[in-house]
């Protein structure tokens, strides 16, 4: 079992016990938390409560997770675009609609299983079974390159030029709307949602600093294809930063509509271009990749500005 302890602030007086914690304990759906409260798992100020009861500001809630079960991640001869590969790390080209390592609900058919197939035991262990390789990642949704680390010495390397800002990452996006400007800089800091515990947020409070850097390549009818150069690299930054000024990312029914765009599955977001400095020799190495068929197909349909 883990134990949780939270104290209710003034913004979630009057939630019902489940909602509040299904929306501030991450990994916990409403409907488990539901499931907790009745196993008797949950304590409001030491006492037992329904799943109804309304929180009061102040109030000292502690609940009993069930330890995660292990998954085992097993090899898939899964398919995979590398587009470069030596005896530390590859860069792999992620088609969309691919989670990145196995998560509740996506315990195959991910990335993960893909690399344990073709690199076997050669993969950096230094984020664990669920995780091997994996120095950063791409949201299912987003399709490009992301690299992977054959061992913990290519891992700490790349991860340290990731933590310093010389990492580089160039996105296309198609954005909703037309920018007012050609160029410019988002610079807000990101954090969990206080309203969905799922979603990021620019907030002031629990956040870390993220800047994104967007230049216009087209115009069209309601859209703008861009450019996006990531300074930082927090989860779901450009789609969070695109949204935040008004321009959400073309097809992201999360941060923008939530009415699904035709002939788009997901966000309309590619990760072209990635460079860094190799682990072992320190050349630079940058690498990119044409857009994918959806993302053109997708930019054909509109009509110029």
């Amino acid at each position: 079992m883990c134990r949780i302890e939270l104290i209710v602030s003034e913004p979630d007086a009057g939630a019902r016990l489940d909602k509040y914690l299904g929306e501030k304990v991450e990994g916990l759906s409403r409907s488990a938390a539901e499931k907790l409260i009745e196993a008797g798992l949950v304590f409001v100020n030491g006492k037992k409560q329904n799943k109804s009861c309304r929180c009061e500001v102040g109030d000292k809630i502690e609940a009993q997770l069930p330890a995660p079960k292990p998954l085992s991640v097993e090899p898939q001869d899964i398919p995979l675009d590398i587009v470069y590969e030596d005896d530390d790390l590859l860069v792999v080209n992620k088609p969309k609609g691919m989670v990145v390592h196995p998560a509740v609900g996506h315990d195959d058919g991910t990335l993960v299983n893909a690399l344990l197939a073709h690199c076997g035991d050669s993969l950096s262990g230094i984020n664990g079974v669920m995780r091997p390789g994996i120095v950063h990642r791409i949201d299912k949704d987003t399709s490009g390159l992301l690299i992977v680390a054959k061992n913990d010495f290519a891992h700490r390397n790349l991860a340290a030029q990731i933590k310093e800002h010389s990492f580089t990452r160039i996105y296309e996006a198609v954005v909703v709307g037309n920018l007012k400007n050609d160029e410019g800089t988002v610079d807000a800091p990101i954090g969990r949602s206080p309203n969905d515990r799922k979603k990021m947020a620019v907030v002031q409070q629990h956040s870390r600093n993220a800047v994104t850097h967007y230049q216009v390549i087209s115009r069209y009818q309601g859209y703008t294809h861009v450019r996006l150069k990531l300074e930082t690299g927090r989860t779901h930054q450009i789609r969070v930063h695109m949204a935040y000024i008004g321009h959400p990312v073309a097809g992201d029914t999360v941060y923008g509509s939530k009415k699904p765009l035709a002939g788009l599955e997901g966000q309309c977001l590619h990760a072209r271009v990635i460079g860094f400095r190799h682990p072992r020799d320190g050349r630079y190495l940058e690498f990119s990749s044409e857009l994918p068929p959806y993302f053109t197909d997708f930019l054909k349909r509109l009509k110029p500005f």
